[in-house]
């Protein structure tokens, strides 16, 4: 950890307070898959910052003899996310010191479904992280510079992805020799992006909202003995030069060849690891087939990503938004769990809405 974020208290704790912060998901357009221990990626990652699709999280903090948190989705308890917290507190302990001194209750929800193909664990850890170091400053006067980047490094510690959401338009995860400031242990900001990147548009087809049937971090794990992980590793290291660049330019063609290919090798690599898994649906694969027939009739820079499931992202110039939605609703909406998507847009990043301290 870099020297500045270590904890190092000038004012005393407040006695009791409660933060609000909200905190988007991202979409990554070069994938990280594998890692080291602890939450160390195997190769660099680049992400849309979306908008819409964020996580609303409320921390009330008092001070208690005993350390001991409760975690709530819009209201109610949820003991499934108990081991995640749990894990993630004993994780960050040593790097904020004074939660020992505080009983903690979290209050979260989301503005899309869970398991939709959205990263709700990015936006979750990204939320209680930000409101964590949101506490931190006022013990210790950090700058909001350091808040943000403290708050990446913890995130990064509850899901990898995380760590990239507190930044828009876009961030980058892992070290990469040409991008100056890379790190393995938090995410920086990439906001130099063409005017068309800026407004660009994401929306997500729910083809499976449900739970998948590999999670992502027995998924990272099977890269440690993939037969082709060193390529993909050296692969991704490459592609995320090229990406950079091609934000920068606006060259769409590239864009949708290199985004494209990205999401396909993800896939690639849950296909041949062992043992072998598969998240596409057949509605997944019709959908990229439809999207393959419009683009060539069409001539809309119309593409697709995926994360580690199902469900369809589709990326577009915000010039082409109603046109991709009439195609969605003409074509593509048979393939939709519930005929349901959403519609999101590169966003900004997390914000602190409210902050109390007694």
């Amino acid at each position: 950890m870099i020297s500045q974020l270590k904890y190092n208290p000038i004012n005393p704790l407040p006695e009791s307070g409660n933060i609000t912060v909200q905190s988007p998901s991202n979409i990554a357009l070069v994938k990280y898959w594998g890692k080291k221990p602890i939450q160390i990626p195997t190769n660099p990652s680049i992400s849309f910052t979306l908008s819409k699709c964020h996580t609303k999280t409320t921390i009330s903090f008092e001070k208690s003899d005993i350390f001991s948190f409760e975690f709530k989705i819009e209201g109610k308890e949820n003991i499934a996310f108990i081991p995640k917290i749990d894990s993630f507190f004993k994780r960050i302990k040593d790097y904020c010191p004074y939660l020992s001194k505080y009983k903690i209750n979290i209050d979260t929800k989301n503005t899309f479904p869970h398991s939709s193909g959205i990263a709700s664990s990015a936006s979750g850890f990204s939320a209680i992280a930000l409101a964590i170091v949101e506490l931190e400053q006022e013990i210790t006067g950090f700058s909001e510079n350091d808040k943000y980047l403290k708050a990446s490094f913890l995130s990064r510690l509850g899901s990898g992805s995380a760590s990239r959401s507190l930044y828009g338009p876009a961030a980058i995860w892992g070290l990469h020799e040409k991008v100056p400031n890379s790190n393995n242990e938090f995410a920086i900001e990439h906001s130099d992006l063409h005017q068309d990147f800026k407004s660009y548009q994401d929306t997500i087809l729910l083809i499976d909202k449900g739970t998948k049937k590999v999670s992502s971090t027995a998924g990272h794990d099977l890269m440690n003995n993939h037969p082709f992980s060193k390529q993909r590793f050296f692969q991704a290291y490459e592609n995320l030069e090229s990406m950079i660049e091609i934000l920068k330019n606006g060259d769409l063609e590239k864009f949708i060849s290199l985004s494209e290919s990205e999401a396909l090798t993800l896939h690639a690599m849950m296909m041949t690891s062992n043992p072998y898994f598969l998240l596409m649906k057949e509605g997944t694969l019709s959908a990229i087939e439809k999207v393959w027939s419009f683009r060539k009739e069409s001539d809309i820079p119309l593409s697709f990503t995926l994360d580690a499931g199902a469900n369809l992202h589709l990326l577009y110039p915000k010039a082409y938004k109603q046109k991709v939605l009439d195609f969605i609703e003409g074509e593509l909406i048979v393939y939709c769990e519930k005929e349901h998507y959403i519609c999101d847009e590169v966003g900004s990043g997390a914000k602190i809405l409210k902050a109390n301290y007694a």
